[in-house]
């Protein structure tokens, strides 16, 4: 008997559909800390998180660090402080020039830095699994994706209103074999003993 497969914290956690709970903002996909630490800490009991120094460098800005744990993994995770158009955010206010003239960015606050920890968080957590799919630039995680790329089969019985179509298939493609024929008319028919009983008849 085969064992079955333990299902790894990635797997468990990557599976998760998040978006009821993600706003967009810039272009970018937010998903809420509170929502995503509770879905981890559901799921993975043992899970812990520390913060980091936040760093400072004057040409750079701000940047928060954040450390989770699970199931005795511990991985990093650093996110710099931005404002609304995704600017470095610094101690001082300061400008930049685009081709629509001067733009402004303010300093940052404790506020602004509080809300890149938090965002930091969920960018390490997703390094679990929880949320990656939006980071990969996609809309519904892998196995739902899956899920909904799976066609709906339709079960062909001789006699039906599709068993005319497959017939006329059938007589067209004899020289391919029963076994590749069946083959194709699985990706959207469901094949049962009898019903292969009866494309061999055709066969014949």
């Amino acid at each position: 008997m085969t064992a079955k497969k333990t299902q790894t914290t990635f797997e468990m956690l990557s599976a998760i559909n998040v978006n009821k709970f993600v706003e967009k903002k810039n272009g970018l996909t937010y998903l809420s800390w509170a929502y995503a630490w509770s879905q981890v800490k559901s799921n993975c009991p043992d899970a812990t998180y520390e913060i980091g120094e936040t760093d400072y460098d004057e040409a750079l800005g701000f940047m928060c660090h954040t450390l989770v744990t699970i199931s005795g993994e511990t991985l990093p995770m650093w996110l710099p402080v931005m404002d609304g158009a995704n600017k470095s955010m610094k101690k001082e206010a300061y400008k930049y020039k685009t081709k629509y003239g001067d733009k402004d960015v303010a300093a940052a606050t404790s506020f602004d830095i509080n809300k890149t920890i938090m965002r930091c968080l969920v960018k390490n957590l997703a390094m679990f699994g929880l949320g990656i799919y939006i980071f990969a630039g996609d809309d519904i995680p892998t196995t739902e994706a899956e899920e909904q790329a799976a066609p709906t089969l339709i079960e062909l019985k001789k006699g039906d209103d599709n068993w005319k179509k497959v017939s006329s298939f059938i007589d067209t493609n004899k020289a391919k074999g029963i076994d590749v024929i069946v083959d194709q008319l699985k990706t959207k028919y469901v094949i049962n003993a009898s019903t292969k009983t009866e494309i061999q008849k055709l066969l014949k």
